[in-house]
């Protein structure tokens, strides 16, 4: 591959960096700042680029159409439609390194935690099975807003807890082990500081990394499941809401620092090998008419996608 590299061995050329940072998105210019360039909070152009990311497309037109009161399309239900509805729009705003400080952030997050308070008291109480890729998600959301000493957000960590020891079974897979059920709860379960990861936490963490990594394999996707393996799966796809690809999982082990981990060594090779001879990677976004307006086009070199698997090399 030609091309002058970067000094930090992210394995991506400066021109592929200099495209990156040319996007009309500012939260693909804010990410490739933090996570490529490992620039400070402090860097003028880091919080340029931060300081644009809720003023600009599209998170501003996704704040545009949250009601007062902090919910999306319907007061009634979080969870649908899908995927433009309260819990979606949450996820992805986090997705969109939207800073969680914001208002509009803050009131999204209170409505699904007042939303989401008497069902996460029903699931702790009867241990229902099917719901962790939910929680993971509602966990990921609530953490990056936050709310980690919230008693409900506590519940809901000792839930996701607990079902990683059972593998994420679920009643949708056929009361089956569910690898994105794993994959949503450690995503959840990441963005607790290693500082405040108790004992319970730590070793749900292990218990997840074994089930995708040793247990199972990444690359043969051989995990329990009733029909044949999902298409996205060795697809590169941003956003993905409750389905997850082998780049996601990558995602998840490298803020888990479990990357050296051998088993993900031939799934690093994989994604590698997806690298164009440009220093990009070509994705797409397999919901985007049924989610926030995304410029992704599945046969070019996509933006979001090159920044994800850039990071897993940086």
């Amino acid at each position: 591959m030609e091309g002058k590299y970067l000094s930090n061995n992210t394995s991506i050329p400066e021109e592929t960096l200099s495209w990156l940072l040319s996007s009309q998105t500012p939260s693909i210019r804010y990410l490739t700042l933090t996570r490529l360039q490992k620039k400070p909070s402090s860097d003028p152009d880091v919080i340029a680029a931060k300081s644009l990311i809720s003023t600009t497309n599209p998170v501003k037109a996704i704040f545009s159409r949250q009601d007062p009161e902090g919910f999306w399309a319907n007061k009634r239900h979080h969870y649908s439609p899908k995927y433009r509805s309260s819990h979606w729009t949450m996820f992805l705003l986090t997705e969109l390194a939207v800073p969680p400080e914001h208002p509009s952030m803050q009131k999204g997050a209170d409505f699904m935690l007042e939303k989401m308070e008497n069902e996460t008291a029903q699931h702790y109480n009867q241990e229902e099975n099917g719901f962790g890729c939910f929680w993971g998600n509602w966990l990921r959301y609530q953490l990056y807003c936050g709310r980690f000493k919230d008693p409900s957000v506590q519940k809901v960590i000792e839930l996701i807890c607990k079902d990683i020891y059972k593998s994420g079974l679920c009643r949708y897979n056929g009361d089956l082990p569910c690898s994105w059920a794993v994959i949503r709860e450690l995503y959840g379960l990441a963005l607790i500081p290693k500082s405040q990861r108790g004992s319970e936490v730590e070793d749900a963490i292990r218990q997840g990394i074994q089930f995708l990594l040793e247990d199972y394999n990444l690359l043969s996707a051989n995990y329990p499941h009733q029909e044949k393996i999902h298409p996205l799966w060795f697809k590169l796809s941003f956003p993905l809401f409750y389905h997850a690809d082998v780049l996601l999982v990558l995602r998840v082990l490298k803020e888990l620092d479990a990357l050296e981990h051998p088993n993900a060594a031939p799934a690093m090779r994989w994604l590698k090998d997806k690298q164009t001879l440009k220093g990009t990677w070509k994705g797409g976004s397999p919901f985007k008419r049924r989610t926030r307006p995304f410029l992704v086009n599945p046969d070019t070199p996509n933006h979001w996608i090159t920044l994800q698997a850039a990071s897993i090399f940086s």
